[in-house]
């Protein structure tokens, strides 16, 4: 025996954020399946931060233009992914602006990098080569997988509670979220200009949604700070869109898409068709936009 059925909620500091993790089964099953989703996305944490050195992403930024470099294949994954992504978005995402956001003091310096002051590299430098390493053909350029990686975690997590035979469950990771299951969830979506206040709520159920906005600590002040999005081609902060949610297939998918949008607003449109996602996006000024039919949600009064 098992144990008994039950709906279980769990939570973690991991990603930079709060990790909540529900899952429904018989007790015992749920229980480790929960910290098996748990520690699948440490190791995402363990493999793409820019922060630890001893990451994939930090081994890359050291040493792939001198010599292709071996990674874990859910790097590769990953770096496929993105990759394709910047090539569809005609460059729109593009996971080498750590340049940018090093210049812009959201990302460190680290001791070990001479070139850190230089002009960007470019996605088109990343080469993932036929025996599964990878390469950077300009010196210059550094990978950041913030704008992607949070998303894998959460797709990771879900995967995990499948296998360990969980009925239904959540993952949400500061707003990044993905369920499965014949529950439908219940998703609050916030104002990203005043993130105290309820936009709209939407339903979930077998799918993703990710927000991204102006940064926020309500432990700390009230106000809304500037987003850590920047234009690959100005190195500019995005300003006049204040946020962005994408729904779609997978948590990777809506977490790249939501930068699209910010860069791109109603633009984006034609490539979250091609994804099957939506999306809704606020302007600085407070216009509320739906694209690529975006439905089932309803304003809140």
């Amino acid at each position: 025996m098992l144990g008994a059925f039950a709906k279980m909620r769990r939570a973690r500091p991991l990603l930079g954020t709060i990790v909540e993790i529900d899952a429904t089964g018989a007790s015992a099953r749920a229980e480790a399946a929960i910290e098996s989703a748990f520690d699948a996305i440490a190791d995402i944490h363990r493999l793409m931060s820019f922060h630890d050195p001893a990451s994939d992403v930090s081994r890359l930024n050291r040493q792939a233009a001198l010599r292709p470099i071996a990674v874990d294949d859910r790097t590769l994954q990953v770096l496929r992914f993105a990759i394709d992504l910047h090539e569809r978005s005609g460059g729109v995402f593009d996971i080498s602006v750590a340049r940018r956001l090093q210049t812009l003091g959201l990302l460190p310096i680290h001791d070990d990098d001479e070139t850190a002051r230089r002009l960007p590299g470019s996605s088109w430098a990343i080469e993932l080569t036929r025996d599964q390493r990878v390469r950077f053909h300009d010196p210059n350029t550094r990978i950041d997988l913030g704008g992607v990686a949070k998303g894998f975690a959460v797709d990771c997590a879900i995967a995990v509670l499948r296998e360990c035979g969980v009925s239904e469950g959540l993952v949400n990771a500061g707003g990044d979220l993905a369920s499965f299951g014949e529950r439908p969830w219940t998703v609050c979506l916030r104002d990203p200009r005043t993130p105290t206040r309820l936009l709209q709520e939407i339903s979930v159920r077998n799918e993703a949604v990710a927000s991204s906005a102006g940064r926020f600590d309500p432990f700390r002040s009230s106000t809304v700070l500037t987003s850590a999005i920047v234009d690959p081609d100005t190195g500019k902060i995005v300003s006049a869109i204040a946020g962005a949610s994408v729904w779609a297939r997978s948590c990777m998918s809506a977490d790249a898409l939501t930068k699209v949008v910010m860069l791109q607003g109603e633009r984006a449109g034609p490539l979250l068709r091609d994804f099957r996602a939506r999306a809704l996006f606020v302007t600085a000024d407070g216009d509320v936009h739906a694209m690529a039919d975006w439905r089932e949600a309803h304003l809140a009064d």
